[in-house]
């Protein structure tokens, strides 16, 4: 079996496939590719967020605690999804917790990298930024969406 470069991996995920070559060249000097087994807990809410991950396989379950209630999952992402925003802006904490739900298989970028290079190529992190922008949309929703939920049968559905 051969493996795929970290290029290969990221010319190959939604999130950045259509990017420039060149871009796509100096975000894999960020990158490495991972395997986490489910029951990995990620991250959690108020960690440092020191990287974040293009998914290529597997289920992570995004979440949030509850006081009393626990870690609520307000969203599941998957393969083609990006797992992380709270590392593009200050103070760079993660605002949600990441448990893996499904063995996960990923591109991990080092944010750190990734920041550095959106300020030296200005169009690449108008670009970056503007897809992570949609990604943070997409989780408002989806947390909206959970708390309506939440709200509405607050011992679970009848």
């Amino acid at each position: 079996m051969t493996s795929l470069s970290v290029f290969d991996l990221l010319s190959l995920h939604s999130f950045v496939a259509d990017l420039p070559s060149g871009w796509l060249h100096r975000l894999a000097t960020a990158g490495r590719p991972v395997l986490h087994p489910a029951g990995t807990r990620l991250f959690r809410e108020d960690a440092v967020a020191d990287r974040f991950w293009l998914l290529t396989g597997g289920v992570v379950a995004i979440d949030f605690h509850v006081p009393g209630r626990g870690d609520i999952v307000v969203e599941r992402v998957g393969a083609g999804d990006v797992l992380g925003w709270s590392w593009s802006r200050p103070p760079h904490r993660w605002r949600f917790g990441a448990m893996i739900a499904e063995d996960m298989r990923a591109v991990e970028l080092d944010a750190r990298v990734v920041r550095e290079l959106m300020v030296e190529t200005p169009d690449l992190g108008l670009e970056f930024g503007g897809r992570l922008l949609d990604v943070v949309a997409r989780r408002l929703q989806a947390a909206r969406h959970r708390l309506v939920e939440l709200y509405a049968y607050p011992s679970g559905p009848h």
